[in-house]
């Protein structure tokens, strides 16, 4: 939760320090034991990879995907960011090296968790980082739904 950073003092944020949860997961005879896995997912996750680990039917309307395979292996290949919205059209893609958010206006924020983990530096408008930002903002929802309130 944001304490002040980024003049934001709630969890109402596209940035790494609101969308960020703990994932653990025991799986006996699937994960062993002390590994960590590094990559991001989503927890939409969950259920699919329940599905999977309980032997139930494959279903094929679901938005996230089973993380069996990351159980197995933690270095196994990801190429899913975690997807985060926050309001209409308002959506963040957390790969495992950068963050890409993009805002119903238009604009763009592009953070490197490599060299710059508390996402201070908006590195959206340097030059070659087109690719990185089309390769996540592929990821994100095409459309939203109006916000009840």
């Amino acid at each position: 939760m944001h304490i002040g950073e980024k003049q934001q003092w709630e969890k109402f944020t596209l940035f790494e320090e609101s969308t960020r949860v703990p994932l653990i997961v025991i799986a006996p005879g699937v994960t062993k034991p002390g590994s960590v896995c590094t990559r991001p997912v989503n927890l939409l996750d969950i259920y699919p990879t329940l599905i999977e680990l309980c032997g139930l039917p494959e279903r094929n309307d679901l938005d996230g995907v089973s993380l069996v395979p990351l159980l197995k292996d933690p270095n196994a290949q990801w190429d899913r960011p975690a997807i985060t919205t926050w309001g209409k059209d308002n959506h963040s893609a957390r790969g495992e090296r950068y963050r890409y958010i993009r805002h119903p206006n238009g604009d763009e924020q592009l953070y490197d968790h490599k060299t710059d983990p508390n996402e201070f530096t908006n590195i959206a408008d340097k030059p070659g980082m087109e690719k990185i930002k089309a390769r996540l903002a592929q990821h994100l929802p095409k459309s939203s739904a109006d916000q009840v309130r």
